[in-house]
């Protein structure tokens, strides 16, 4: 019998989830290929086929991760990205809700400093991203935008680990 995965969440709702040095390999394993059997990450790791799936599904269920298909915008024909930095009056929450739920906008976050959210969108070219600086700017909390075109990406990377 195999021994279900060390994942805990802590005292808090929100706080860290807990994970033991064999979840950690997973996760490893999977950032490196999304696709690899769980039979071979198994071997890596000393566990059963078996215990790696359930593993998974728990780190997923979790919400630890997520297994996705990372795709290269510019291949796809959305040649220009960009990341907003939005100013805002009033619940930023509300706001930060109305931004994800616009499809062009695949990140959303609350910072501390010059904006409180910083967004990036993925456009079809210059005239669809002033589309969507428009959308962002009709939302009534929103006092300013800034945009920053990406010119050229140089590196982007889902493999920072667990530590």
């Amino acid at each position: 019998m195999t021994t279900p995965p060390r994942v805990r969440r802590s005292n808090s709702n929100a706080g860290p989830v807990v994970l033991d040095e064999i979840s950690k390999q997973i996760i490893e394993q999977l950032q490196a290929d999304g696709r690899m059997p769980y039979a071979s990450i198994g071997k890596a790791v000393g566990l059963s086929e078996a215990a790696v799936r359930q593993r998974v599904q728990r780190l997923q269920d979790t919400g630890v991760m997520q297994i996705v298909a990372v795709t290269d915008p510019l291949t796809l024909g959305f040649p220009r990205q960009a990341m907003i930095g939005v100013n805002c009056e009033g619940d930023l929450d509300s706001v930060a809700d109305e931004l994800a739920a616009i499809d062009e906008i695949d990140y959303v976050v609350l910072t501390a400093g010059s904006f409180d959210l910083i967004v990036e969108v993925v456009c079809e070219g210059d005239g669809h991203l002033l589309e969507i600086l428009s959308k962002i700017r009709a939302i009534p909390s929103v006092r300013t935008t800034e945009s920053f075109v990406y010119l050229k990406l140089r590196k982007q990377t889902y493999s920072w680990g667990t530590r």
